[in-house]
């Protein structure tokens, strides 16, 4: 019986996207609260090309993400679950990446500043806590998207929309998008699980 849900057209749908995947730019989520901001934060991810997500909770239950929330995002974004600061930054500094925290440090860059071509893992402070200490320990670079208002502060999940379309608009300009990163092999796995996962869209 052929699949009714993976057409020709889908295919061609999921190959698309996937080429697109940025795979050296990542978020990490450090106890972010309300899952409603996290299910928001993963569609714009998902918007942005973003291939995964760290999510770091030490203080916060890990969230529990609803379809109807996340407009199925989450099924298009690798989630990788960590419980001990120092391993998680020192395996994506392993990987080449540079890690900046958002804040409002006196040393605190604007994003338009940050080199976003380079392998970037962008950390997400909890809603009211920022990053929390153990984490920050290890994060001496800090991030702000310049505002003019008299509040300062945005929802973190409209704060890590602003920051991706930066990056996005930086790596647009630098063709990064034109052709996947994944070499072939890479490709045709993740390609073969998101058809796995199409099923269910």
């Amino acid at each position: 019986m052929p699949d009714r849900f993976l057409t020709e057209d889908r295919k061609t749908r999921l190959r698309s996207v996937l080429a697109r995947r940025q795979p050296d730019l990542t978020l990490v989520l450090n106890n972010i609260h309300d899952p409603h901001n996290v299910s928001a934060i993963l569609r714009s991810c998902d918007a942005f090309g973003v291939f995964g997500v760290h999510l770091y909770y030490t203080k916060e239950k890990f969230p529990s993400l609803a379809n109807s929330s996340s407009g199925s995002a989450k099924k298009w974004i690798d989630l990788t679950r960590h419980r001990e600061a120092g391993p998680m930054i020192q395996g994506l500094r392993g990987r080449g990446m540079q890690i900046v925290g958002t804040g409002f440090s006196p040393t605190a860059r604007p994003i338009m500043d940050i080199d976003f071509t380079r392998p970037t893992a962008i950390i997400l402070g909890n809603e009211h806590r920022g990053m929390d200490p153990d984490v920050k320990i290890h994060v001496p670079d800090e991030i702000y998207i310049p505002m003019f208002g008299m509040v300062q502060s945005l929802n973190v999940s409209v704060a890590a929309a602003t920051i991706l379309y930066e990056a996005m608009r930086q790596r647009l300009a630098a063709g990064m998008y034109d052709q996947s990163p994944l070499d072939t092999d890479e490709f045709e796995d993740v390609y073969a699980d998101w058809c796995k996962r199409g099923k269910d869209y």
